[in-house]
């Protein structure tokens, strides 16, 4: 079953507008930044800034620049994180800032996340960038 999502995306930090489709269940990367140090590989343990947003409409639901919270550290590749964010970050470079859209089943799924008000079965977009690779 083939699953087309759009939507477009509008950077606050650059005013850059950028046009998202995801044809098939996964993850698609979209460069925001370049960064210029090393690659993320499989089990590297990295420190991200991140904001979450529901792909309808573009609605933010987290932010590890919101007041109160901090940057997220997780070892990529290993299954610590949801898919979409595990494959998504392999290969970005420190400093590097992207978009990835996640399918549902790249993000949470049929359960979604009540918590932060992500309806089950969400693509989900996520802007994440790279500022620590160990």
């Amino acid at each position: 079953s083939e699953m087309c999502i759009r939507d477009r995306v509008s950077t606050q930090s650059t005013g850059v507008e950028i046009f998202l489709s995801l044809r098939s269940m996964g993850v698609e990367k979209t460069l925001i930044k370049a960064g210029s140090g090393p690659e993320v590989t499989k089990g590297a343990r990295i420190t991200v800034h991140c904001t979450g947003y529901l792909a309808a409409g573009k609605k933010k639901f987290w932010s590890t620049k919101d007041p109160g919270q901090q940057t997220f550290t997780f070892q990529c590749g290993v299954g610590q994180v949801i898919k979409g964010w595990d494959q998504g970050c392999l290969g970005m470079r420190l400093g590097e800032s992207s978009s990835l859209l996640c399918s549902p089943d790249f993000a949470y799924g049929a359960a979604g996340f009540p918590a932060w008000g992500i309806p089950p079965n969400s693509p989900l977009i996520f802007e994440i960038e790279i500022l620590k690779i160990n």
